[in-house]
């Protein structure tokens, strides 16, 4: 698979947690990441998360939200505003629309809408577009250090 080897998944193997690798042919022209994801894969949205990168009261911060919600950027803090693109892509070692919350080059503080709780496993990017991998979100908030929070609003 072409995907083999990213840092997402290379930091899942290490981990030695179940997981699942799912890829698709990206368009480019998709308007929304994750909802192709979950339209090519033919998965419930609600099981399908994005990651968003948020500056958080000046220190940079993963925050992984269902797909068809938004990030709720005042449950985050005070000053809460989407990190800019670039520096995203700089600090995580990923392109936009591929930024996995695992195997990142600088470990970030990390947020999972507590709904992910409720399911068996979720995706989240594998590390690259086109590319998924489905894991409990208990091991997700293991490997990342991170903590789950009601942080998204239903559209």
């Amino acid at each position: 698979m072409a995907g083999k080897g990213t840092p997402a998944i290379v930091a899942a193997e290490r981990a030695g947690i179940p997981f699942v690798v799912h890829e698709y042919l990206h368009d480019p022209k998709a308007a929304s990441y994750g909802a192709e994801a979950a339209e090519k894969l033919g998965l419930d949205p609600a099981s399908v998360f994005k990651t968003l990168v948020a500056d958080v009261d000046g220190t940079l911060t993963v925050a992984i939200v269902p797909v068809e919600a938004q990030l709720d950027l005042k449950a985050l803090g005070k000053r809460v505003s989407l990190a800019d693109a670039k520096l995203a892509e700089r600090t995580t070692g990923y392109v936009t629309g591929g930024i996995s919350p695992l195997g990142q080059r600088k470990r970030l503080p990390t947020v999972l809408d507590e709904s992910a709780l409720a399911l068996e496993t979720i995706h989240v990017s594998a590390g690259r577009r086109g590319l998924e991998i489905e894991l409990a979100p208990r091991d997700l908030l293991a490997l990342t250090g991170g903590r789950a929070l009601s942080i998204a609003t239903r559209r």
